[in-house]
C-alpha cells in the first residue's frame, strides 16, 4: 500500500548521524550549509577506500571495479538535472565550476557585451561574472526590493538589451529562499539573445530539476548540500557548451565531459554520488508500491513527499516569527512552491548572534551571518557580519525538532 506522506522516523533510520552519539541530541537546522548524509552514500565511500583507492580505469581488479564505481555515478546522476551524462560535469565544488565556466565564456565575449548578475545570489554566482568586465564586459545589476530581499521579474526587462550576452540568478537564494521564476526568465533570456546561468544550490535539496522545463543554458549544485560528498555538479546545454571556450587538457577538447572539468576528479566522492540515488531508490520503495519508469520518475516521486513534508515543518516557525518583532527575508507564507524552506530573519529586539548562540545552547544547530550571500544583506540594511539568523530544513528534519526551535525562539524573542 503507497504511504501518501513521508514516513520521516523510517528516514531517519537511514542517516547515521541521528544515532551517533556527538549529533544525535543536535537539531540539525543548518542543512543550507551541509546535509546529513546516508548510509547508501557512506557505504559506496567507504567501499572504495578500502578495496579501489587506486588509479581506476587500468587493467588490475581493484582499478576495474573504481572505475565502474565512476561511471556508475556519472550514468545516474545526470538525472537529477534530467540531463544526459555528456551535459554533466563533475567537479570539486559549485564554487569552482561556476569559476572555470566564467573563464570558459570569456573567448565567447565581445568588448562591450553585457553580463546581468543578481544582488540577491550566493557570491559565488556574483563574484565571478563580475570579472568579466576584465574583458570588456558590461556588468549589470538586477537589484532585490530592499525591504523583501525578493526580484521583481518585470524589472529584468529593463536591463535587457541587443548586447546581453549573459544572464546569472539564483534558482532560491540562500537567504531570501524565495523560488524565482526560471523558466519565464529564460523565456527574456533567449529573447534577448543570451544565455541563462542559474545556480539551484539553495533549491536542490528540495526539489526535482528539470533542466528542459527551466529551459536554462547551464545549472549547478553541491551534491553535499543533496545528502551526498563534497563535489558540485554542473548541467551545460549542448550549444551553449560548445559555444564556449575548453577549460580542459587540450587532447580532451573533443569529449564534452573533460571540457570544464581541467582537474582530475575525486574518484571516491564521484562513485558515492551514485548512492544518493541508491538512498532515493530506498525511500521510493518505502513509500510506493510500484517501481518508477525511469529515474527521472523516481526522483519526482520522492521529492513530493519531501516537498509536502517540508511545508508542514517551516509552517509554525514562520507563524512564530510572525508574532513577533522579526522581520523575515523573502515570502512569508509556508509554500513550498514559492519558497525553500531556508528561514533567514532579524530581530529587531535581539541580535541575531545573541539568538544563535541561545539556540545553540537549546542544541538547535543553526547560523548567522551573511552566507556569502554579503550583498544580499547589505542591501536590507543590516550589518553584514552580524546578519541574519537562519534555520534551514529538509525533509528529514521532524515536527519534534521545529517544536523545539518554536519553543527556543519564542523564549529568546
Amino acid at each position: 500500500m503507497t504511504i501518501s506522506e513521508l514516513d520521516v522516523a523510517w528516514v531517519r533510520t537511514q542517516f547515521p548521524a541521528f544515532s551517533d552519539p556527538q549529533s544525535a541530541g543536535w537539531a540539525h537546522f543548518e542543512n543550507a550549509g551541509g546535509s546529513y548524509v546516508p548510509q547508501q552514500v557512506i557505504d559506496i565511500l567507504t567501499s572504495f577506500f578500502t578495496s579501489t583507492k587506486v588509479q581506476p580505469y587500468v587493467a588490475a581488479g581493484p582499478s576495474q571495479r573504481g572505475g565502474a564505481a565512476m561511471d556508475r555515478a556519472y550514468e545516474m546522476m545526470p538525472a537529477t538535472f534530467n540531463a544526459a551524462p555528456d551535459q554533466v560535469h563533475f567537479g570539486p565544488s559549485t564554487s569552482q565550476n561556476t569559476y572555470v565556466l566564467s573563464h570558459a565564456v570569456r573567448s565567447a565575449l565581445r568588448h562591450g557585451d553585457e553580463v546581468v548578475v543578481t544582488n540577491q545570489d550566493h557570491e559565488a554566482n556574483v563574484g565571478a561574472w563580475r570579472r568579466l568586465s576584465e574583458v570588456g564586459a558590461v556588468i549589470k545589476e538586477w537589484q532585490v526590493d530592499p525591504d523583501t530581499g525578493l526580484l521583481d521579474v518585470s524589472e529584468l526587462s529593463s536591463l535587457l538589451s541587443d548586447r546581453t550576452r549573459l544572464v546569472c540568478v539564483t534558482h532560491a537564494s540562500n537567504v531570501a529562499a524565495a523560488v524565482n521564476p526560471i523558466s519565464e526568465i529564460a523565456d527574456l533570456v533567449h529573447a534577448a539573445g543570451g544565455w541563462l546561468v542559474v545556480d539551484g544550490v539553495a533549491h536542490a535539496p528540495h526539489a526535482a530539476i528539470d533542466v528542459t522545463q527551466l529551459g536554462c543554458d547551464a545549472y549547478v549544485y553541491s551534491t553535499y548540500k543533496t545528502f551526498g560528498p563534497h563535489l558540485g555538479l554542473m548541467f551545460t546545454a549542448d550549444d551553449f557548451r560548445d559555444a564556449i571556450g575548453n577549460e580542459g587538457h587540450y587532447f580532451n577538447a573533443a569529449k564534452p565531459t573533460s571540457r570544464l572539468t581541467p582537474a582530475g576528479p575525486d574518484h571516491a566522492s564521484v562513485a558515492a554520488t551514485a548512492g544518493i540515488i541508491d538512498y532515493y531508490q530506498a525511500v521510493h520503495d518505502h513509500h510506493f508500491d510500484s517501481e518508477a519508469t525511469t529515474t527521472k520518475d523516481l526522483i519526482s516521486d520522492v521529492f513530493g513527499l519531501f516537498a509536502a513534508h517540508e511545508e508542514r515543518l517551516m509552517a509554525p516557525i514562520l507563524e512564530l516569527l510572525s508574532s513577533k518583532e522579526a522581520r523575515v527575508v523573502g515570502i512569508v507564507e509556508a509554500d513550498h512552491d514559492r519558497r525553500a524552506p531556508t528561514i533567514a530573519f532579524h530581530s529587531t529586539r535581539v541580535a541575531s548572534d545573541d539568538v544563535w548562540r541561545g539556540l545553540g545552547d537549546q542544541k538547535i544547530a543553526c547560523s548567522h551571518g551573511n552566507f556569502y550571500a554579503r550583498r544580499l544583506v547589505e542591501a536590507l540594511g543590516l550589518d553584514p557580519d552580524i546578519g541574519v539568523v537562519r534555520l534551514s530544513l529538509v525533509h528529514y528534519n521532524d515536527v519534534e525538532e521545529v517544536g523545539r526551535a518554536v519553543a527556543a525562539l519564542d523564549r529568546l524573542l
